[in-house]
């Protein structure tokens, strides 16, 4: 064969990064070194895999079929290293959870997966759903695990547990009393609200897209919690997951309210890339995620493990 191993890992990290610059400085690389081997690369190919412009660097349409394959071959070839030095066959994962994911679920679960595999090493990234879509479709990490709908040609998107919004308000408000509320009450009041792209308010959404015009939107927050104490603050009424609200309705310090006309329910998915091969560390993880969920209606049923 032409080309190395070192040479795809350098091509990774550019089309990644989209500068050599930056590549370099991922790898531990001089710049001149990386540069001197996307160049190799090209030559012994014959073949050219980006389109420059300045000092930015695209993937070219070669550059774009190469670059899944790429990352599926250093992922076998790292490995089959692990296993001829006698480490365990669960090394490295890169995951990708949404807000409500990441916060009430992933860092538990990955908990239990590290004190089965103790020498596994895994990375958390938290963003919102259209987010994490895009660093799945990109090779940024290996697995997402996400609230919202993805529609993405390049990602497999497999179904794991559902989930349901639920309004809810602080214990003062006039609301509470009654614990529900009918749509011409909700139009009157002020809302505390998820960014537009995550999950949570794409769900939101579409529950009230017959009656979002006159919706009065005071606040668009990035963060669940934020949200909560927002509400329990008196500023508004919110919708997020119930899971996220579980301990706060046991406290007292939020109640909930229902809308049997609104239809809250959503599901959460795992997503990775088509072309992404499936480490034993992804294959574990996503066994694991099945176990803590199987014979759960829904994500607030949820027992999660503790951590020792």
């Amino acid at each position: 064969m032409r080309f190395t191993l070192r040479q795809l890992q350098v091509f990774v990290a550019v089309a990644q990064q989209q500068s050599v610059s930056k590549a370099a400085l991922v790898l531990a690389l001089s710049q001149s070194a990386a540069s001197t081997s996307i160049t190799e690369l090209e030559r012994q190919s014959s073949c050219q895999l980006f389109d420059r412009s300045g000092k930015r660097l695209s993937l070219n349409a070669l550059g774009q079929q190469l670059l899944p394959q790429a990352v599926a071959l250093l992922d076998q070839a790292k490995e089959i290293e692990d296993l001829l030095q006698g480490k365990s066959a669960f090394g490295s994962l890169s995951l990708g959870a949404t807000l409500t994911i990441g916060n009430y679920l992933a860092t538990l679960l990955i908990g239990n997966f590290m004190q089965q595999h103790p020498q596994s090493q895994v990375k958390l990234h938290v963003q919102n759903t259209a987010h994490i879509v895009q660093q799945v479709a990109h090779h940024e990490i290996d697995l997402g695990l996400i609230e919202g709908d993805c529609n993405h040609p390049d990602l497999e998107v497999q179904p794991w547990v559902e989930d349901e919004l639920v309004v809810f308000c602080a214990p003062q408000h006039p609301l509470a009393q009654r614990g529900q509320a009918d749509l011409q009450a909700l139009a009157k009041e002020a809302w505390i609200l998820r960014e537009q792209g995550s999950g949570t308010r794409l769900t939101f959404d579409q529950a009230m897209r017959h009656h979002r015009a006159g919706l009065n939107v005071r606040l668009e927050l990035e963060h669940t919690e934020a949200i909560k104490r927002a509400v329990e603050s008196g500023l508004g009424i919110g919708c997020i997951s119930r899971l996220a609200l579980r301990d706060a309705f046991r406290r007292g310090s939020l109640v909930a309210l229902e809308t049997p006309e609104l239809d809250l329910s959503r599901q959460f998915y795992f997503i990775w890339h088509k072309q992404k091969y499936q480490t034993s560390a992804m294959r574990e993880f996503l066994a694991l995620c099945r176990r803590f969920t199987q014979g759960m209606r829904r994500s607030d049923e949820i027992v999660l493990p503790t951590i020792a």
